[in-house]
């Protein structure tokens, strides 16, 4: 008896290794096609589900190997709309992944360890998952390929610790940047406090003290936000460990670090995912100006967020420095 189980599961694994494996040799057919078109695919469901988010990170073909860090923002103390433990636990265990994180530079309730773990627990990712707050034993600098403002990226020193990378954003609106998305949750989610200080000054402070949130700078937080989220991208095997996922659900004018965000009025629209981060942030983007208003649905709030934060600036000097493109293509999972 023992023995046929033991054979029931060398038989599943072997399935399991080798659908992975053929995902990952479709993609890379895909990967030669998007080489001479030098246009990235973006893959989309209108189902918003925990095997949605299984089914669209299998889709993207490139396997979460090692140890597998999903980097979430794990939400303010009193924000509703972060992802929620439910919808990303199928995900989190098919790649045996630890969720991480690190403090943040502003008050509120995760601008310290103490804090930030009674947050995550309140939220519910505590028991559920492994959560590591990556700079609670310290930080160090990773490389900018971009040292336009900032010289290098300030990172939580357990970093050092994963060997791939799952960049899980909730889409939505930011009061600073202008919009949230994959960009931002590499650049300012990967950065130590200290290292988001000095994102969000252009390279001018380095260490989170006084109001560095005044920022006089806009275009050049935006640029060093690309340039960083550059860095994490690199940091990842030049950007072969490391593959990037959005939800468009509960999307305000406001980020997950806002305790009391602005009502949500526009509807769930779905999770999109790409290996290329500038070509799904795009994506998100002209799904929301190419809405057409309805009842219920309003996304000129969240439009009017972006430009007057020139939140667009970020994607488009990611792709002037090389970090993607923005151009793509949309392939629905779902037909």
């Amino acid at each position: 008896m023992k023995r046929i189980i033991t054979l029931v599961f060398i038989s599943v694994l072997i399935l399991t290794v080798g659908a992975c494996k053929n995902n990952q040799k479709a993609n890379l057919m895909e990967s030669n096609t998007a080489t001479n078109t030098n246009i990235p695919t973006v893959y989309v469901t209108r189902n918003i589900s925990p095997e949605s988010l299984v089914k669209i990170y299998k889709s993207l073909g490139r396997c979460a190997e090692g140890k597998v860090a999903v980097k979430i923002s794990t939400g303010e103390s009193g924000n509703p709309n972060y992802l929620k433990p439910e919808l990303i636990k199928l995900l989190v265990e098919e790649v045996d992944g630890t969720i991480v994180e690190c403090n943040t530079a502003y008050e509120g309730k995760r601008n310290s360890f103490a804090d930030h773990w009674k947050t995550i627990e309140e939220h519910g990712f505590i028991p559920t998952f492994k959560v590591d707050l990556m700079d609670e034993e310290g930080e160090f600098n990773i490389p900018v390929q971009d040292t336009t403002h900032i010289k290098y990226d300030i990172v939580g020193s357990h970093l050092k610790n994963y060997d791939f990378m799952i960049n899980l954003a909730h889409f939505k609106g930011h009061p600073m940047g202008g919009l949230g998305g994959v960009l931002k949750n590499s650049s300012i989610g990967i950065a130590s406090a200290n290292g988001k200080a000095y994102i969000h000054t252009a390279g001018y402070q380095q260490v989170v003290e006084g109001l560095w949130e005044h920022v006089e700078n806009q275009d050049g937080f935006l640029e060093s936000m690309a340039a960083a989220a550059q860095a994490v991208h690199n940091y990842f095997d030049g950007g072969k460990k490391i593959i990037y996922i959005s939800v468009m659900n509960n999307m305000t004018v406001d980020c997950d670090c806002v305790a009391a965000p602005e009502p949500v009025k526009l509807k769930d629209y779905g999770i999109l995912a790409s290996l290329d981060p500038v070509a799904l942030d795009q994506a998100c983007v002209d799904i929301i100006f190419n809405m057409k208003p309805e009842e219920g649905n309003d996304s000129a709030p969240l439009i009017e967020r972006i430009k007057t934060q020139h939140g667009t600036h970020t994607i488009d000097w990611a792709e002037h420095i090389g970090l993607g493109s923005k151009k793509y293509n949309l392939v629905d999972i779902d037909k």
